[in-house]
């Protein structure tokens, strides 16, 4: 592995190879230092592989990508980037690069591989020594608890997110993430992208556990929303100095036409996507559009509200797209009754953006900047941290790697976010501090398999040789950081 220079303790050097400047990467557009810092981010069951290794039990994400049709080319999780056993090499490279945020997330099933119960050493000391390397290499970590990588046994045993069994078993979890790591990690997020595991995961059957019944995925939401109170409650024991939140992920939707129906109908799609998890949080209720509608929706209790209040310390936001509503009496949508129908197309036929590989993602950075508009007026936050935001670059991977790793499309995907999301701070003076780019590694990118590929680093999951691409030359460029090998060699056994 890289070899760390010194003992392993924080303060101590990582590397010592000199301050350099970062060479100019040749792109269009100002190269003006955004007004926020830079991350990378990843999480653990797409990066680490090693599922059976070490005492790491399974998880529902282990399951459904055995079932056959699942994941594109049958493809698994089982060794991914194997950053489990590649990790020290990967931090090396952010150190190189002069990057000083990481966000991480930690396996549930990797430290109590049973749900609750017997703790599993072995994972505790694994994201121990990750998060001491990254200090040593002064790199800040960002961890998540939980990134959909359930423990198949509370799956098996009462439906997982579908029952509030689950919550004060997720909040002894955080409580164990707490006391092993609390006085070393200061930014958490408890949850990664509910709207995503519950309502593909529980209401459609297109993500683990393979589910297709809108009641669960409801459910899921409350039980979410409880399960995160409950571990803030501990974590405000356990971590008195630290900051925690809730990933909230949202497209931006535009109004398809003018008329006061459509743009009705575009908010109630944001207050679907997004408020039914941040209203509670900020405002104590489901928003009255969802209530309306969702017949079964469970009642937000005045205890419940009292202990989602005040819960998160910044607003942490994922966003890559944006996508067309209109007003459509009736419609039944991916979340049960919402009145509203999607599109990726206007009246005239023409696409909202330039696409990615993934059909879901059409570059849109217009909405980036009305999207970071929206979460500022209507919930005020004192910080705003964007914790993911990237695109697959089309046809990348059966493109040869020289052609690859120049990744022009991905280098203007960047440069016009960043530069929407600079507008919002300096111009509608936004509170965002923060933006993470997703992702460090091309990874296993859950039913795609290894197919879409957001890293800006290209990973051969053949030899597991991981390559810079322009894009990350370009980041690190355009945030000024300190770069300690302007040969962009990334660092290898």
């Amino acid at each position: 592995m890289y070899a760390v220079a010194g003992t392993l303790g924080r303060g101590k050097s990582f590397v010592d190879n000199g301050s350099l400047v970062a060479p100019e990467v040749q792109v269009e557009g100002a190269q003006t230092k955004p007004p926020f810092y830079l991350g990378f981010a990843t999480a653990a069951p797409q990066i680490e592989g090693a599922n059976a290794t070490d005492g790491r039990g399974p998880s529902i994400w282990d399951t459904y990508a055995a079932i056959p049709g699942n994941i594109d080319s049958g493809d698994t999780s089982a060794v991914a980037d194997d950053f489990y056993h590649r990790y020290l090499n990967d931090i090396a490279a952010m150190h190189l690069l002069g990057v000083k945020k990481f966000r991480m997330s930690l396996a549930w099933p990797r430290i109590l591989p049973g749900g609750d119960g017997q703790v599993n050493d072995k994972g505790i000391n694994f994201y121990g020594r990750v998060i001491e390397a990254l200090l040593v290499a002064e790199i800040e970590p960002h961890v998540t608890l939980y990134h959909w990588d359930l423990p198949q046994a509370l799956q098996d045993r009462f439906g997982g997110w579908n029952s509030d069994q689950i919550v004060p078993i997720f909040a002894e979890y955080a409580a164990t993430a707490f006391k092993a790591f609390g006085d070393a990690v200061v930014h958490w997020t408890t949850f990664n992208e509910p709207w995503t595991f519950c309502f593909l995961g529980y209401g459609q059957g297109s993500g683990a556990p393979g589910l297709n019944d809108k009641v669960q995925a409801w459910n899921c939401v409350h039980n979410v929303l409880k399960a995160h109170a409950a571990a803030v409650k501990q974590f405000r024991a356990l971590v008195p100095n630290g900051k925690i939140s809730m990933n909230l992920n949202c497209d931006w939707a535009q109004p398809l036409t003018a008329s006061p129906p459509d743009k009705a109908a575009a908010e109630r799609k944001m207050e679907y996507m997004l408020a039914a998890f941040a209203d509670p949080i900020f405002k104590g209720d489901y928003p009255a559009s969802v209530k309306q509608r969702i017949s079964f929706l469970p009642q937000i209790t005045a205890q419940m509200a009292a202990d989602l209040k005040g819960s998160v310390d910044y607003f942490a936001l994922n966003h890559y797209t944006s996508t067309y509503v209109a007003d459509k009496e009736g419609a039944i949508g991916l979340q049960g009754p919402c009145d509203y129908s999607e599109t990726q197309v206007d009246l005239a036929g023409k696409l909202i953006g330039a696409e990615a590989e993934s059909d879901w993602l059409k570059v849109t950075p217009w909405g980036f900047r009305l999207m970071l508009n929206w979460v500022n007026d209507r919930y005020q936050p004192k910080e705003i941290i964007v914790t993911e935001n990237g695109m697959s670059m089309k046809g990348e991977d059966a493109m040869p790697m020289p052609q690859a790793l120049q990744d022009t499309q991905r280098v203007n995907f960047y440069r016009d976010y960043i530069a929407a999301a600079t507008e919002a701070v300096t111009i509608d003076k936004v509170p965002m501090t923060g933006y993470f780019a997703w992702s460090l590694l091309d990874n296993f990118e859950w039913g795609s398999g290894y197919k879409k590929r957001f890293g800006v680093v290209h990973v051969d999951f053949t030899t597991q040789q991981r390559y810079y691409k322009a894009s990350a030359k370009y980041l690190v460029t355009l945030f000024k950081c300190t770069l300690l090998d302007p040969t962009f060699t990334y660092p290898s056994d």
